[in-house]
């Protein structure tokens, strides 16, 4: 899966349009202010498209709480959704995204850029100019060497390797390959040619080929400047040096993150997030049902995680109408899906794919997963409602004959000359509860059509590395379907769909491409909206994506995943914020 999420959430991939009608909210970020998009009253839902509480209220301790720890705070060196959210605390990238609820909430817009990049070169150089006034905690002004010094951190894997690979994927390459700066100081290379930073305020990046999504590469926290002087390679994690408004006052490694406020930050230069509170607390590695009692207590205020409450905490919200107007339930903008290949035999058989899409059973499917509310909504289509340009439509009869479609199941098998159905292996992870049950129902719903399926279940770490990623074990072992789940690194259809569908990401090892789909129309649209920098025209190819990948039947999409997320009364300036799929961290409040 790309951008990881704690509940299992990638090395190109995922993205947003740069103008979306702006929705209500104060120049201070957070929507605070606006009376079109904020409400002071809670209620089921609320923070889903309002600000629930807004305030400027100054002070207080928040104390945030997760189930497990972060991949790592080195905003060069983290991949979990949830550790994005928490760098905008201590962060400023070269853009972001607008701090509003709903829709507006998709927006990439500058932060420590003056504005978007500026493309020259037929698509080939991006320029950026930074802001000259902004300091890091130490009142040093931060350059453009210093954003270059972040991005030549990610080319050394073997110190920072938890993170994207945008930059090597998209850079102009260099001969001999850059190394990273570590390695670099002692082979004397001097720097990554293709970014240059020609004055303090500006920096330029030189791609190999085009690609209109790079504002939304430069967003990811990686572009967040780092001093040279204070790097510490694996340890830089310790303590980030911060342009945001909160620095690392202490950092226990896997037990406990104590952020104050960075007496050197300005909101005038960083609009997109908030210093409310007088101390941020994080504490890691905490019992899930513990910190779920503790939240509905009152004595935490954020799961940090923002996956949603366990199943105990979750039967008592639904059943208390007090806790359940706290309480918020969005699409996550992650799809649960099985890969359908198309090229172990009978499924290299269009129809008998698509008879597995007729087949399938979405309403137990959506059960596995958690039901309506815990699981998600019954899904139509590859990409999920918070993909910029994604429609509805509903080629298999998901959402109108949720039960199936037997008969034109049938019809498909006739099709692809197996009446009667025939033999093919189901992968899936046999540590994911859901995903075993999921799994199992559709192994159900199949054998009422003839189609006859044996269960091959993995281990979660090895499941893409070893067997579902490797086509060969694929093709060897007869696995035509295999289960899933995606998230986008940015919310437009290129960054969703080219890593699963694209041709030429299929790879003897580490594919996504897991179908192994390689549609000449697919990739026609893909090149087309790689190099397409009008937002509008980009955002079009997303449902034409979506649907030759649903007519090639490579894809049957499950359930649009959901969150049940707790609202604390204690907090101010809630909204889900749909780029990450929870609240927006950066201007969280207390009462």
């Amino acid at each position: 899966m790309r951008r990881r999420r704690t509940i299992g959430l990638a090395a190109l991939g995922a993205a947003a349009a740069l103008a979306l009608a702006a929705c209500g909210g104060g120049s201070s970020g957070g929507g605070s202010g606006s009376s079109s998009g904020s409400s002071s009253a809670a209620g089921f839902n609320a923070a889903i498209t309002k600000v629930v509480n807004p305030s400027n209220h100054k002070g207080g301790t928040l104390t945030f709480a997760d189930s497990s720890t972060t991949d790592s705070t080195d905003p060069g060196n983290t991949y979990y959704a949830f550790s994005w959210n928490l760098t905008r605390f201590y962060t400023m990238p070269l853009m972001t995204y607008k701090s509003c609820p709903g829709q507006c909430g998709l927006q990439v817009v500058p932060d420590l850029a003056t504005g978007p990049g500026v493309v020259t070169d037929n698509g080939l150089t991006w320029t950026y100019h930074i802001q000259p006034d902004v300091k890091f905690e130490d009142g040093t002004t931060v350059t453009s060497s210093d954003v270059k010094y972040a991005v030549e951190r990610t080319f050394d894997r073997a110190k920072l390797p938890l993170g994207p690979n945008y930059f090597s994927l998209l850079l102009k390459p260099q001969k001999p390959a850059y190394p990273g700066p570590y390695k670099d100081r002692s082979k004397n290379i001097m720097g990554l040619k293709a970014v240059q930073t020609p004055n303090p305020t500006t920096i330029v990046f030189h791609l190999a080929k085009p690609f209109a999504d790079f504002n939304y590469v430069v967003a990811i926290p990686q572009t967040a400047p780092v001093p040279p002087n204070k790097d510490t390679g694996s340890n830089y994690q310790l303590h980030p040096w911060s342009t945001g408004p909160y620095k690392f006052q202490s950092y226990q490694l896997n037990k406990q993150t104590t952020l104050v406020p960075n007496t050197f930050w300005k909101a005038s230069t960083d609009p997109q997030a908030k210093q409310l509170p007088s101390k941020i607390v994080i504490n890691w590695n905490v019992n899930a049902n513990d910190l779920d009692n503790r939240l509905l207590a009152g004595d935490l205020d954020v799961d940090a995680a923002g996956t949603g409450v366990q199943a105990a905490a979750r039967a008592k919200i639904l059943s208390s109408p007090t806790l359940k107007a706290s309480s918020d339930d969005p699409i996550s903008g992650f799809l649960w899906f099985a890969y359908l290949n198309t090229v172990v035999k009978p499924m290299n058989n269009v129809h008998c794919r698509m008879a597995v899409e007729y087949a399938a059973n979405k309403t137990n499917q959506q059960t596995a997963y958690g039901g309506p509310v815990a699981g998600g909504a019954i899904a139509s289509t590859v990409a999920p409602p918070n993909v910029l340009g994604q429609k509805h439509f509903d080629l298999y009869e998901a959402t109108t004959k949720p039960g199936g479609d037997l008969a034109k199941a049938k019809s498909e098998l006739q099709a692809c000359g197996q009446p009667n159905g025939f033999s093919t292996g189901i992968a899936y992870r046999s540590d994911r509860p859901k995903e075993v049950q999921a799994a199992q129902s559709l192994q159900a719903a199949l054998s009422q059509v003839g189609i006859k399926t044996s269960l091959h279940g993995y281990p979660s770490g090895t499941y893409f590395s070893n067997f579902a990623g490797v086509p060969k074990y694929v093709h060897n072992h007869n696995l035509g379907i295999l289960m899933g789940g995606w998230a986008p690194d940015w919310p437009d259809g290129y960054g969703f769909f080219d890593f699963i569908t694209a041709g030429d990401t299929i790879s003897p090892a580490g594919n996504t491409n897991i179908e192994e789909l390689n549609d000449p129309v697919v990739n026609n649209l893909l090149n087309k909206m790689a190099a397409t920098n009008d937002a509008t025209t980009r955002n079009s190819y997303t449902a034409q994506i979506d649907m030759q990948v649903m007519k090639q039947a490579a894809i049957l999409p499950e359930v649009y995943a959901k969150s049940l997320l707790y609202r604390s009364p204690n907090l101010t300036n809630v909204y889900v914020q749909p780029y990450y799929g929870m609240y927006n961290y950066a201007v969280l409040g207390l009462k």
